[in-house]
């Protein structure tokens, strides 16, 4: 677990944000070509295209509430990609 230090320092940290921006930029990629009738699709689409659009910004955004995902938590800036890309869906999916 993470020390209150090391998660706001991860919060800022600009390398685990890119890591981030990636991530949120695969799950926007995958939001826009999703069937039109799943749930939320006009709230989902809207906040893809932001990603889209807006990646630095987007990250940024949500990068409190990935770096308190408990796999983050517990893994901190070393989490392996496959692990932070559900913990900003996961994060994502909250806000939407």
């Amino acid at each position: 677990m993470l020390t209150y230090a090391d998660s706001a320092a991860l919060m800022v940290d600009a390398t685990f944000i890119s890591r981030i921006k990636v991530a949120c930029l695969h799950f926007a990629s995958y939001i826009l070509g999703e069937d039109p009738g799943t749930a939320a699709h006009n709230s989902r689409t809207k906040w893809a295209q932001q990603a889209m659009q807006n990646p630095d910004g987007v990250a940024s955004q949500i990068s409190p509430g990935v770096v308190m995902d408990p796999n983050v938590q517990s893994q901190g800036a070393t989490i392996a990609d496959a692990d932070l890309q559900t913990a900003v869906e996961t994060t994502v999916n909250r806000l939407i």
